[in-house]
């Protein structure tokens, strides 16, 4: 509880910043790379949940064009990823820009991930527990399957994470993470491009059919 209280924040503001410097030459050229081949902005910015549910807005790298339907909708994500984009998400350089956030206060090193605001409300009790603190950049759901494992089994992880949040826990995320990008372990679900669309909790669709 004193790591998180006192220490864990700016433990955050000290890597963000060493991290924002060395991989700087990286940002620069990636936003001037992906502001030309998109034509628009380099940066993909969307509403998420944080600490306590409060919303901030996530930046990551563009890896997606914006193609609509007849309908002015957006084509599934695996009709949009550019292959570009498909190499700049499996090697994780999306995720640079939440550095920022990291910065700003929005965000940890390590964390749950910050996921849709449109989950919020599928949430069990107990799931919900994941916004006691603030989302990461990365966390131990990810360095134990990443997008591989079952929403549940996610949820377990950041619940987990929550109750045992300690400074050497957090440095094994950290190390654990660095290896698995190398390795581009747990990068997808298999037939999505990312992960599946999270639809509630299989507790909490059973528990709701008993209600009504």
């Amino acid at each position: 509880m004193i790591y998180q209280e006192r220490f864990k924040r700016p433990l955050d503001m000290l890597m963000s910043s060493l991290m924002l410097l060395v991989l700087s030459p990286v940002f620069i050229l990636l936003t001037l790379i992906l502001g030309i081949y998109y034509r628009s902005s380099p940066f993909f910015a969307q509403a998420r949940p944080g600490k306590n549910g409060k919303i901030f807005y996530i930046l990551k790298f563009k890896t997606m064009d914006d193609i609509l339907d007849e309908r002015g909708l957006l084509l599934p994500d695996e009709k949009r990823i550019t292959i570009l984009g498909k190499w700049i998400r499996n090697s994780s350089l999306d995720e640079i820009p939440q550095l920022i956030n990291v910065l700003k206060g929005d965000m940890s090193m390590v964390g749950p991930r910050p996921l849709l605001r449109e989950y919020m409300m599928l949430y069990s009790e107990e799931q919900n527990r994941r916004h006691e603190m603030r989302p990461g950049v990365t966390g131990w759901a990810q360095v134990n399957g990443r997008n591989a494992i079952s929403w549940e089994q996610k949820f377990k992880y950041d619940v987990w994470y929550v109750s045992n949040c300690s400074f050497l826990l957090d440095v094994k995320i950290l190390f654990s993470t660095f290896f698995n990008v190398l390795a581009g372990k747990g990068i997808t679900q298999q037939g999505h491009v990312s992960s599946g669309k999270f639809t509630g909790s299989t507790v909490r669709n059973l528990s709701n059919r008993s209600i009504s």
